[in-house]
């Protein structure tokens, strides 16, 4: 069966917001679509995490672009950074609400690129 030229419309809120180059959106797009921007918004949805946890599955990120990566996520509000008062120094990281309603779009995508990236790779269509 033969898939749709044009699978869903998009919102007309979109209208050309979303492409010109100076809308916001594109911005955001960016900090969660990286490579490790998703896989650390993947990470969080299954709960709380500790750096050393977050810098084990996301497997060859480096240290500076985890920190990056985090900080970005803080930011832009999608993640909570807690400090626990103790020693050694101990930091949780979490999704907030806005994260985690991100997640759960995430989830498909990532599922659906996991399903079909072999075939892809490899040049099966």
């Amino acid at each position: 069966m033969e898939a749709p030229l044009h699978p869903a419309p998009l919102p007309l809120s979109f209208s050309d917001g979303v492409f010109p180059a100076g809308c916001p959106s594109r911005t955001l797009l960016d900090h969660i679509t990286s490579k490790w921007g998703v896989l650390i918004l993947l990470s969080l949805s299954e709960g709380e995490q500790r750096w050393s946890e977050l810098r084990r599955r996301a497997e060859g990120i480096s240290e500076k672009m985890l920190a990056q990566t985090l900080k970005t996520l803080e930011l832009d509000g999608l993640i909570s950074r807690h400090a626990q008062p103790v020693i050694p120094p101990r930091v949780d990281y979490s999704l907030t609400e806005k994260g985690f309603e991100l997640s759960k779009l995430l989830v498909p995508l990532v599922a659906w690129a996991f399903d079909n990236a072999e075939d892809i790779i490899n040049g099966k269509r």
